[in-house]
């Protein structure tokens, strides 16, 4: 009988589970753990948290598909990356909009989130750290990909990927594109992170906000049982 899959409470404790996990590994020294805003956001503050590592947002914007906006045919990060998914193109039959349309316009939402989460902040520190990049889960893998190369372009010395829950075609095209991947639990019928957690309510600015601004004065450092 195969194992039952797990569903977590909210994203906190599914980030607690994947600390916990993560914590497992001999990752190299000094970490650096990024959130992928929203929802990997307080996933990510529960890693660096168990980790005693520094915090910080690599933003990115799924493309979706026209007429169907959950399903990602690419991606755009920081730093002026654009990542298309390789079956995008047939796709695209029949659609009006082009695909550097579509990028264009969550470039814009893009920089709105970065001027919301890292005001005035120089780009993102990684040279010669391990980043290790959290997202609340992996559908289709294209913003964790475009996260990955947004992160080499920032210096990182290593890319890790991790995540509570990932479909098994998306780990794997991430594990293509990073230096490792860490999963709680994948699985062959995902179809919507929701499923996963029994609380799923949306993440908003305010709270993003804050949790950085807490990781930025070190207080949840001093929480760490």
């Amino acid at each position: 009988m195969g194992k039952e899959p797990q569903v977590f409470a909210d994203r906190t404790a599914a980030g607690r589970e994947l600390a916990r996990v993560i914590g497992k590994r001999n990752l190299q020294r000094p970490l650096l753990v990024l959130g992928l805003p929203r929802g990997g956001v307080p996933v990510a503050f529960e890693v660096a948290r168990a980790l005693r590592a520094p915090l910080d947002v690599i933003v990115v914007r799924k493309i979706g598909m026209p007429g169907q906006p959950e399903f990602a045919i690419g991606a755009v990060a920081s730093g002026g990356v654009t990542f298309r998914t390789g079956g995008a193109a047939g796709l695209y039959e029949g659609v009006d909009l082009p695909f550097e349309q579509l990028a264009e316009r969550e470039r814009l939402e893009l920089a709105r989130r970065e001027q919301a989460y890292r005001p005035g902040a120089p780009p993102i520190q990684a040279q010669g750290k391990t980043a290790i990049l959290v997202d609340d889960g992996l559908a289709t893998g294209a913003t964790m990909i475009a996260a990955v190369r947004a992160a080499r372009r920032s210096g990182a010395a290593a890319v890790v990927a991790a995540a509570p829950v990932a479909s098994g075609e998306a780990a794997a095209a991430v594990a293509a594109e990073a230096d490792d991947v860490i999963f709680v639990q994948t699985s062959e019928s995902l179809f919507a992170i929701s499923q996963w957690y029994l609380n799923f309510e949306q993440v908003d600015d305010a709270e993003i906000c804050a949790l950085l601004e807490r990781a930025r004065r070190g207080e949840f450092i001093s929480d760490v049982a």
